[in-house]
C-alpha cells in the first residue's frame, strides 16, 4: 500500500497490442478502501484505466471517456468487491469496444467511436502503456495474460 498510488508496468513494451487484445488476470483487495486494480491498457495510440474499487471501495467504471472519470460516465457500475476474495478480470479492446467482465459476467461493452479515451490526469500516467496501479490500498495480482486477437 502506497501513501497514494502504488503499481507494476509491463517493461516489454515492444509485445503490448494497442488494439484487437485481450487481456485477463486476477485480482484481490488486500487492505484499504480505494481502488485495488486500476488496469491502464493500451487504445490504439491512447490509453484509459479500468477502475476496480475507486471512490472509497465500490466504483467500477473507464476513465476517462469523453473527459469523464470512471465515477461519472456511461461505464460507472457500484460493485462490491469483497476483501481477501480473488476476482476474475477480461478485458477486450477492439478498434470499436472495449468490454469488461468480472468473474464471467460482463459488466462494461461500451462504443469507443467517436469519442474520446484517454487517461485521466495525474500520477496514473506512469502507469502507461500497461500497468496494474492501486489507490491508498494494497492488493495482489496473479494469472496475468495478454493475447493478441489479430486483425478481425
Amino acid at each position: 500500500m502506497g501513501a497514494a498510488l502504488s503499481g507494476v508496468n509491463w517493461t516489454n513494451v515492444a509485445a503490448i497490442p494497442n488494439v484487437n487484445y485481450e487481456i485477463e488476470l486476477e485480482a484481490m483487495k488486500l487492505d484499504g478502501n480505494d481502488f485495488f486494480c486500476g488496469l491502464t491498457f493500451p487504445v490504439g495510440e491512447s490509453a484509459c484505466t479500468l477502475v476496480l474499487g475507486g471512490w472509497g471501495g465500490s466504483v467500477a467504471g473507464l476513465s476517462s471517456i469523453d473527459g469523464l472519470d470512471a465515477s461519472e460516465n456511461e461505464t460507472t457500475k457500484n460493485l462490491y468487491f469483497e476483501p481477501k476474495k480473488w476476482f476474475r478480470i477480461g478485458l477486450i479492446v477492439t478498434a470499436r469496444r472495449i468490454a469488461v467482465r468480472i468473474d464471467g459476467t460482463q459488466v462494461m461493452d461500451v462504443e469507443t467511436t467517436g469519442k474520446k479515451i484517454d487517461l485521466r490526469q495525474g500520477e496514473i500516467y506512469l502507469s502507461k502503456p500497461l500497468g496494474v496501479a492501486t489507490y491508498q490500498t494494497s492488493s495482489a495480482l496473479r494469472k496475468i495474460r495478454i493475447r493478441d486477437l489479430g486483425t478481425k
